[in-house]
């Protein structure tokens, strides 16, 4: 019986071998013709086998034998066609040319369409081409990556004049923000009204909303992976901006044409100029100004090698001479060494450096007080793709993280009776390993799956602990027919770093701490579906997501708590849980003269503490029912290009007093249930033009107009509670309200 089967088993195997044989990888980079820079997401496609470059422009594409006709494209560039006979393993390298012609604004995924890969299992991702989002009018006419996330579903403000999002109901600090792979710590200049990315700098922006892969980790709600450009390969060229707060110069070019590149890109606003003309020495003596400096080079050692090495240098400084002042800031630095092991394998190994510190400065009479605070990392990362053939798409890797946070320290000096102290430091290891696979199953049907293990442990040596979990992730897509789709997604995550705010925006003196032996670290399960459909042959597109999330180790504050106070920050802090839930819509016009999108966010955001709001279920600080996002853009002419933006939203959760008494003359307030009230709802519109003033091969220039809430609604910033003056036994709320009418102008070149 064994020998009968013997030979069909055989046979089997054969033909195996010889499929295989029958089948070569294409493997190579595909990059832009004009600069040399790597296009990230480019796809490649040869009738339905297809696949996309990675965060470095490498591809690996496994096909049968014989005559292939290959489709290659990418946002802002113009679509290719080639044709190779396949006969052995083939490295092939493709420069796509710029598509001049292209009138889409923003693009929020890279497909081959245009639009939203409907094969993927890929949820709850947004993509910003940086090239693309140059027309939407912002505050005082900085462009920013950060506020133009704000008007996409699922991703909301903190507030006017923030810095920071919440994302699906978490709150800031459950945010990963990275910047060449380093973590930033915070990502606000001047208290939030600009964020720390320099647009001229950055190439790609990736924002994960929980549904992340497994080589990310650390955050609940989401990760914003934002990767600077390159450098120019090809020449050196020089581009900028003056406006009305801050001026921007950029310089990019090659240190060897084809091999190697560097790019400079400094920014800073000036306020403290105009400062120094007034007659008044309290103000002329005064600081009020930030700046940034994002550096990188590159070197191509060979046909499997490159090198690069980033920083971004930024800080802030507000202060008022002899009397007191902030200032805080970030530096980051990056590391990265690409290997081709060969056209299925690829690897990349980052050594990433991350440090953000503030310090205040108070003078009251003959003392003064410096507070210090400061949170420094290193992380060690290797990260490998693996590309075994045209059905699987394998990641892999693990890193290591050392952190060193100094909670707060003060230096007094003078005869106040308050003297020095400083909290002791605190050291933890955060490390990872993951895996995860992209499996197409079938034409219409594709799985990814993986799973993240990382152990945080505290480095104390009366108090060592080590905190283990397991983060699966797992997604499924379903293709229904060419122009739709359904997928859905599960994933865990965990967070050991805690952001201990009183604010919303992510203020400078907030303080990160990291998970001790009564801080326990955060979790969230999230479960996601969604609807995916091209319209009009490609025209629209219309998403539609849900998801439901469950939070556990939730913090909040005890009532009355004092987060400035010098004793460990626990003694202020209650633990919980939480939940969150919505719906996201998005309807993109993507072709013509008129392109934008309407944005529409319906969710719930709760919290569920022991200790607070009678142990009942209340509003979380960020829970926003409705939120409502309208951009459009028109190409009037070919120099003229104008656009809008609307946004509405419910109004922030917050804790207004349910009544008031009075001793020894002064007003104390009663405060119930927390977070019940609601602050006013916000809307506004903004405006934009940009003309076109000169382009040529060399030289090219515009002006940029920009109105900020163009009926001047005084949203409010703030609500406080005082006795009124004629009678004191009337309570009356005072609105503070930071922007009506805001105009802008400024002049952008590049030669």
């Amino acid at each position: 019986m064994k020998k009968r089967h013997l030979p069909a088993f055989l046979l089997l195997l054969a033909g195996q071998a010889a499929l295989a044989q029958n089948k070569y990888t294409l493997s190579g980079t595909i990059t832009n013709k004009s600069n040399g820079e790597t296009l990230i997401g480019a796809t490649i496609r040869s009738g339905a086998t297809g696949t996309a470059t990675n965060a470095y422009g490498f591809y690996s594409l496994t096909l049968t034998k014989g005559s292939h006709e290959l489709n290659v494209s990418a946002v802002g560039q113009k679509p290719k066609t080639i044709t190779i006979d396949l006969a052995a393993d083939q490295k092939l390298d493709i420069a796509l040319e710029d598509n001049t012609q292209e009138l889409q604004t923003v693009i929020i995924s890279a497909p081959s369409r245009g639009g939203r890969d409907l094969r993927g299992t890929q949820m709850g991702v947004e993509k910003l081409s940086i090239k693309e989002i140059k027309d939407i009018p912002v505050l005082l006419g900085e462009r920013d990556v950060v506020k133009t996330l704000q008007l996409l579903p699922g991703i909301q403000s903190a507030g006017e004049g923030s810095g920071g999002f919440y994302v699906r109901g978490g709150a800031v600090d459950q945010n990963l923000l990275l910047l060449d792979e380093a973590t930033v710590y915070n990502a606000s200049h001047l208290l939030g009204f600009f964020s720390t990315f320099n647009s001229d700098a950055i190439k790609n922006v990736s924002l994960y909303k929980g549904d992340m892969p497994a080589r990310y980790g650390g955050r609940l709600s989401s990760v914003m992976d934002v990767q600077m450009n390159d450098g120019n390969n090809q020449g050196t060229h020089v581009s900028g901006g003056v406006g009305l707060i801050a001026a921007r110069l950029n310089v990019e070019g090659p240190i060897q044409k084809d091999k190697s590149s560097f790019l400079i890109s400094a920014r800073r606003t000036y306020a403290d100029v105009f400062l120094k003309l007034s007659k008044d020495t309290d103000v002329n003596r005064s600081q009020l100004y930030f700046y940034d400096l994002n550096a990188k080079a590159n070197y191509v050692l060979g046909s499997k090698d490159r090198i690069y090495l980033s920083g971004y240098f930024g800080k802030d400084v507000l202060a008022a001479d002899k009397v007191n002042g902030i200032n805080w800031g970030n530096t980051t630095g990056t590391l990265r060494w690409n290997h081709i092991f060969n056209n299925q394998l690829f690897s990349n190994t980052s050594l990433i450096y991350s440090n953000y510190n503030y310090t205040i400065s108070l003078r009251q009479d003959v003392n003064d007080y410096t507070i210090y605070s400061r949170i420094r990392d290193w992380n060690l990362k290797e990260d490998m793709q693996w590309f075994p053939g045209d059905a699987h798409r394998v990641n892999f890797g693990f890193n290591g993280v050392y952190h060193s946070i100094k909670p707060g320290q003060i230096t007094a000096s003078g005869n106040a009776g308050i003297s020095s102290q400083e909290l002791p430091n605190r050291f933890s290891l955060d490390q990872a390993a993951y895996a995860g696979d992209n499996w197409k199953v079938s034409d219409r049907f594709s799985l990814s799956y993986g799973l993240r293990l990382s152990a945080f442990s505290i480095l104390k040596e009366d108090s060592r602990k080590t905190y283990l979990n397991a983060e699966p992730r797992l997604g499924a897509a379903y293709q229904l027919d060419a122009q739709s789709a359904l997928k859905a997604a599960y994933s865990r995550n965990a967070q050991n770093l805690h952001l201990i705010s009183n604010s919303s925006s992510g203020s400078p003196v907030d303080k990160w701490v990291a998970s001790t032996q009564l801080i326990r670290p955060e979790l969230a399960d999230q479960v996601s579906l969604g609807y995916y459909r091209d319209l009009s042959e490609h025209k629209y597109e219309l998403t539609l997501e849900t998801y439901y999330k469950k939070l556990q180790n939730q913090i909040d504050y005890r009532n009355g708590a004092n987060i400035f106070t010098n004793q460990p920050i626990e003694t202020q802090l209650l633990y919980g849980r939480g939940r969150a839930y919505g719906l996201e819509l998005l309807l993109k016009k993507k072709t013509g003269r008129l392109t934008g999108w309407l944005s529409y966010t319906l969710s719930k955001t709760q919290r569920q503490i022991d200790g607070i709001n009678q142990d009942d279920w209340y509003n979380a600080r960020q829970d926003r029912t409705h939120d409502i996002s309208l951009v459009g853009i028109y190409k009037l002419s070919e120099r003229w290009v104008l656009s809008a933006n609307f946004v509405y939203y419910t109004g922030d959760a917050v804790t207004f007093p349910a009544g008031k008494y009075q001793i020894d003359g002064s007003t104390y307030y009663n405060y119930t249930s927390r977070n019940a009230s609601r602050m006013p709802a916000y809307h506004r519109l903004d405006l934009g033009a940009t003309k076109q003033l000169k382009q040529t091969k060399k030289f090219s220039s515009e002006l940029s107009f920009s109105l900020y809430n163009a009926y001047g609604n005084p949203n409010a910033y703030r609500i406080y509670f005082r006795d009124n003056k004629t009678d004191p036994n009337r309570t009356e709320a005072v609105r503070t309200t930071l922007f009506t009418f805001v105009p802008a102008i400024s002049y952008n070149f590049k030669f």
